[in-house]
């Protein structure tokens, strides 16, 4: 196919060779199938912000951190120069949490390169060599469900192990190769430690997931993974092999007003966003 534009500076870098065909077009971002000497890969090109429906919203910037206090202000004023590093910061999560998941053993995509806003990263591909098909196109038993289920809890904990947090989890953004479940899109990761909504976000992420396979096994629906996983972390005593039951001790203290509100808040931002973006 004909090299599309934002592809050409790779192709005159000669990170990529050939621009093979179109993957995919999401909400944040084009993917592209390319080829790299003898290897095939994907190139994911990031769409302008005042194109894409996931914008950037002050939960997911939180505890993000830039180079120096003038690219903080232009940031918070919102100049070109600001939107310009906006910009970069969030390209660079992807590729930051990319490399600080793959090196805690979460399965991730291989992140090769970020070069003028597009990530040359490794194709996920399925037991037929072909694209890896998502989570939501595999038929399931109960059985492939119990396992793919099991095999994604284990990968939140890994993640938030090493302090990260989808913010964005759904079987929308997880490939499933010959080995199983493989987490994608991660440009909206969250620093466990630096963001004020990380356990709301992480509840979250881990009820999309419960809410999904749920269709198949009907006693995940009201599970409490997500919040039995956050307390452990908090606790100090989260590790890779940590038994996990579903369920959490009524508690004894008052519930904490502010986080829900702030989660209500946020709830209610993605929606406008999604209002916008579809023209309604």
């Amino acid at each position: 196919m004909k090299t599309p534009k934002r592809l050409q500076p790779l192709v005159d870098e000669g990170l990529i060779d050939e621009v093979s065909r179109q993957l995919m077009s999401g909400k944040e971002a084009i993917v592209y199938v390319v080829r790299s000497g003898d290897d095939v890969r994907c190139a994911k090109v990031y769409k302008e912000a005042n194109e894409r429906s996931f914008h950037q919203a002050v939960a997911y910037q939180e505890g993000r951190r830039v180079k120096n206090s003038r690219q903080a202000r232009a940031m918070e004023k919102g100049t070109r120069y600001g939107r310009k590093m906006a910009e970069e910061v969030w390209q660079n999560a992807e590729v930051d949490a990319l490399y600080r998941l793959a090196a805690a053993g979460v399965r991730v995509p291989t992140p090769y390169v970020c070069f003028e806003g597009v990530l040359l990263m490794e194709l996920v591909t399925g037991a037929d060599g072909n694209a890896a098909p998502r989570l939501n196109d595999v038929p399931l038993t109960p059985e492939l469900a119990r396992q793919y289920h099991t095999a994604l809890l284990r990968q939140v904990v890994l993640m938030l192990c090493a302090g990260v947090i989808h913010g964005d989890l759904s079987e929308y953004n997880i490939l499933v190769d010959a080995d199983g479940p493989v987490i994608i899109d991660l440009p909206q990761a969250i620093d466990a430690a630096g963001s004020s909504v990380a356990g709301a976000m992480l509840e979250r992420d881990v009820t999309n997931l419960a809410n999904f396979f749920g269709a198949v096994l009907p006693e995940l629906i009201g599970s409490q993974y997500g919040e039995e996983i956050w307390n452990i972390y908090q606790a100090g005593l989260l590790t890779a092999d940590t038994a996990l039951t579903g369920h959490v001790a009524a508690p004894d203290t008052p519930a904490d007003v502010g986080a829900v509100i702030r989660e209500i808040a946020l709830a209610r931002e993605e929606e406008a966003d999604r209002v916008v973006y579809s023209g309604a």
